[in-house]
């Protein structure tokens, strides 16, 4: 009896190491084998990946010869000192931006493929493509799965990295929160908080010498943008929730890290280690979850108390559908995680990428006085005095000028680097056949300068490009996208544009700004492009 035992236990544990053995060999090695040969057979080639590594080692030495061309910051001269504004230039930085991405696309043209270990990566830049992934509204395209594992402790299972019908249930109930008319009762709130910033300007510029102050406005605007979501989406103020904030920009930084977005191979395993770094992040997710149901359970409290019922921001829309929403109910999605996942997600993307656009805008505008009193001078041909904003929808859409500045800083400095998606079966982009599994990029900075698509001046700051629309501005109007494409096209894009012309035109109609000597231009990647040492610009009152 024993023996009969001993036997079946040592078959039945061969048979799972066999087992296991053949799906080690089906993913590190048949499946991709597999999806590079249909690809292969379509005319696409790519660098040649070495086994179970892929191309890892080339995209390593490609960051670390990045770095030491790009160690000295563009904006010094020979001996160091800061240069003249007119040396900032709007794509050197790119060379540090996914060097790997810039040097394929010169050896193998706009379309090829690469490999980090298991996982196939399609990088696409043909316009065409493009268009054709706009138009794919299919649920068998998504974000990137293992990303979405690698994000969990930032964005959780929300909808900015949901997928599949639960991504479709997302948006169903928070995208509406976004439409115009919504957005339209907003604009009170932006325009009193922004004006609140100006005053706290105001005070600072009377305490400088001259009435002129060296400010880092990318912090002060990062508090303003973090003041009006918390006050418009989550009826806080700004005081209680500047913990999440701070909180959620810490683990990013944490977090930012350009390989994590192609899931390296030792990186998979690695943020499963208790090292320091992940200890970290580990305990920011914590702290940041437990902040958001204090705000939570302090909304309810005090809903209860006024009428007992949920009233009309985008927290009391969460907490309702959690509690009521049937089809919530029947996915049998966790009610907990939905309102902190989606929570982060706002906080995140509600603040964080709004910020960071005002911010680049205010610095191409020192950068470009001529552009800076033209929107100034239309601001007041609108509004008449500049103190008495009084803003509504139709002033807002008057402002063509502000428009097409906004338009070409997203151009040359879109938050967002990166467009991701994911083939979650086969699929059909013209007439080119994406196996599934692969993972396809866009480039988004390539993208937005690609002189072919823009002219001869995509490098340069030209917002007449603008001037009749999107459409007009270039060849492959599908190859802007700032806000991403398709179903999965930002939701909160309405909200995000009435706020930066909100903020702009307050802050321009009251302040003139040039670049500070001591304000170094160097853009660097950290889940959002971001100023590596700030946006530090000259103020004073006009």
């Amino acid at each position: 009896m024993t023996m009969v035992f001993w036997c079946t236990v040592a078959v039945t544990g061969v048979v799972l190491l066999l087992y296991r053995l053949i799906q080690v060999y089906e993913t590190v090695w048949k499946k991709p084998k597999r999806i590079r040969s249909t690809l292969s057979k379509q005319g696409i080639g790519g660098p040649t990946p070495a086994f179970l590594y892929g191309n890892v080692k080339e995209i390593q030495n490609m960051e670390s010869e990045s770095a030491l061309m790009v160690k000295k910051p563009e904006d010094e001269d020979e001996d160091g000192k800061s240069s003249t504004v007119k040396s900032v230039s709007h794509h050197h930085w790119l060379r540090s931006t996914f060097p790997y991405l810039q040097r394929w696309t010169f050896d193998y043209g706009p379309i090829y493929m690469f490999s980090t270990g298991s996982q196939q990566h399609l990088y696409l830049s043909q316009p065409e493509l493009i268009k054709e992934l706009k138009l794919h509204k299919s649920l068998d395209l998504g974000k990137p799965s293992y990303l979405s594992k690698a994000l969990e402790p930032m964005l959780g299972n929300g909808i900015i990295k949901a997928n599949g019908h639960q991504w479709a249930l997302q948006r169903r109930l928070i995208a509406p929160e976004f439409f115009p008319h919504k957005v339209k009762g907003m604009i009170g709130l932006m325009e009193e908080c922004t004006m609140a910033m100006v005053k706290t300007w105001e005070t600072r510029l009377s305490e400088s010498q001259g009435g002129v102050a060296d400010l880092m406005v990318d912090q002060d605007i990062r508090s303003l943008s973090a003041d009006i979501i918390s006050r418009a989406c989550f009826g806080s103020s700004y005081s209680q929730g500047k913990n999440i904030f701070a909180k959620l920009r810490a683990m990013q930084e944490a977090m930012s890290k350009p390989s994590l977005l192609f899931g390296l191979p030792s990186l998979k395993w690695f943020r499963f280690l208790p090292t320091k770094s992940n200890r970290e992040i580990w305990r920011l997710k914590k702290e940041v979850e437990e902040l958001i149901l204090k705000v939570v359970k302090d909304r309810q409290e005090e809903s209860q108390k006024d009428t007992g019922k949920y009233g009309e921001d985008l927290l009391e829309m969460i907490l309702e559908s959690a509690a009521t929403d049937a089809e919530l109910h029947k996915s049998k999605h966790d009610t907990h995680r939905f309102i902190v996942d989606n929570c982060k997600n706002i906080y995140f993307a509600g603040y964080e990428t709004t910020a960071l656009s005002a911010s680049w805008t205010l610095m191409l505008l020192a950068l470009h006085p001529e552009w800076q009193e033209r929107v100034r001078a239309e601001i007041v041909h609108i509004w008449g005095d500049k103190n008495q904003h009084q803003t509504d929808l139709d002033k807002l859409h008057q402002l063509k000028t502000l428009t097409m500045v906004i338009q070409e800083s997203l151009r040359l400095y879109a938050p967002s680097v990166v467009v991701a998606r994911e083939a979650f079966a086969d699929i059909q982009l013209g007439k080119l056949t994406v196996p599934k599994g692969v993972h396809m990029w866009n480039l988004i900075p390539a993208l937005h300068r690609d002189p072919e698509n823009w002219g001869a001046d995509a490098n340069e700051f030209k917002p007449e490009r603008f001037a009749g629309g999107i459409s007009e501005a270039c060849k492959y109007p599908q190859a802007y996208v700032p806000f991403g494409f398709g179903s999965r096209l930002c939701v909160g894009r309405t909200f995000a544009l009435i706020e930066l012309k909100i903020v702009l035109s307050i802050l321009v109609s009251n302040f003139s700004v040039s670049l500070s000597p001591e304000y170094r231009h160097s853009p660097v990647y950290k889940m959002l492009l971001m100023p590596e040492h700030g946006m530090r610009l000259l103020v004073n009152k006009v």
